[in-house]
């Protein structure tokens, strides 16, 4: 069975759930996958999303705060505020709190888990944050940050204080991997390479190339085969942690800016913000990838997280009206103004 609800008549569907089934041949049989969507409203734009493993709470940034939704229903369970600039969240479950990276004014805002009332702000003097993740081994908060040069910056969960920085080779540092043993793994945009990262010393120990992947963001690690997955435009890639090689090239979108990864079901989630789908990959093997099904959700939902718990996936989409094209004598480069908001979309992928 195939059956698809086109990106152009959700808004007309409003505010009822819309489910989508998409299937596409597998191994061993076909994968379907269902979508359901939500109008979350709110204002701001969004970047990263985070999911809160086994609880259904899903973390959405937007712009000058992070709303707090639930994945089950899509309703706004509450909102974390002051948060300029916000690009993403890392939760600390154990600990009961959670952190953001706010460029605005370059801080980590820590917040309390169960209340999402902030604890403190934590002044990060690089600026350009941006990225955000837990290493759960280490008990470290790790930012990438688009400063100038890109930097890696290590915050202690427990404390709280700025326990370390690493100078990068690029300006635009995306996402950031653990493999739990001491080594870190940056995406670098703009140099299309994967930096190793010596989590004792915070020195680059490596640099390697990614071709034919350009421009790689999303990132995970898959640390029971010893795999890095680096989320790139129309070409992701599998790389050997140990050797640093490409071990296998995945086909998908346009406009990556994230990707998923579920160890216990062994499947990758692509999201491509500019052909408006997710791409969904199983691992038959350490170095054998098969793509299950192209998940239609719409343009631009370029991020995406995954709860390893109930294995389900969610992405976020904001609809504008039109834009304002620039007053007459602008300079040739100036952008047009943003339509206002008229929709935020917010996704669950089951199956």
């Amino acid at each position: 069975m195939h059956f698809e609800v086109p990106v152009r008549t959700y808004s007309r569907i409003a505010p009822a759930i819309v489910a989508a089934l998409i299937c596409a041949p597998a191994v061993g049989g076909a994968q379907t996958f269902k979508v359901e969507k939500w109008n979350i409203g709110g204002e701001g734009s969004h970047d990263y999303i985070t999911a809160e493993a086994g609880t259904g709470r899903v973390f959405v940034s937007r712009g000058t705060h992070v709303m707090v939704i639930d994945g089950r229903t899509g309703k706004l369970l509450g909102d974390i505020e002051d948060t300029p600039r916000v690009h993403g969240a890392a939760l600390v479950p154990k600990m009961k709190k959670g952190f953001t990276t706010n460029a605005g004014d370059s801080t980590v805002t820590e917040f309390d888990l169960e209340t999402l009332l902030p604890i403190r702000k934590i002044p990060v003097n690089t600026g350009g944050l941006d990225g955000i993740m837990y290493d759960d081994v280490s008990k470290q908060i790790v930012l990438t940050n688009h400063s100038a040069p890109g930097t890696l910056c290590l915050i202690d969960a427990a404390s709280g204080d700025v326990s370390g920085t690493a100078m990068l080779e690029d300006r635009a540092p995306e996402g950031a991997a653990s493999d739990g043993k001491g080594k870190l793994y940056v995406n670098n945009e703009s140099t299309n390479t994967i930096q190793v990262i010596d989590q004792n010393t915070m020195k680059a120990l490596a640099s390697w190339p990614l071709a034919p992947c350009e421009g790689p963001t999303g990132i995970a690690f898959d640390r029971a085969n010893g795999r890095i997955f680096s989320g790139c435009s129309k070409t992701s890639v599998v790389v050997d942690a140990k050797s640093g090689k490409v071990v296998s090239t995945i086909t998908n979108g346009e406009g990556v800016d994230a990707l998923g990864w579920d160890p216990a079901e062994k499947l990758i989630y692509i999201p491509a913000g500019r052909t408006g789908d997710v791409t969904v990959v199983h691992q038959d093997g350490p170095d054998k990838y098969t793509t299950v099904a192209t998940v239609k959700t719409m343009v631009g939902a370029k991020t995406i997280a995954v709860d390893p718990v109930s294995h389900r996936a969610y992405a976020v989409a904001i609809e504008r009206g039109p834009s304002t094209p620039p007053p007459a004598g602008s300079p040739a480069n100036t952008r047009p103004t943003p339509g206002a908001i008229t929709g935020v979309w917010f996704m669950a992928i089951s199956h």
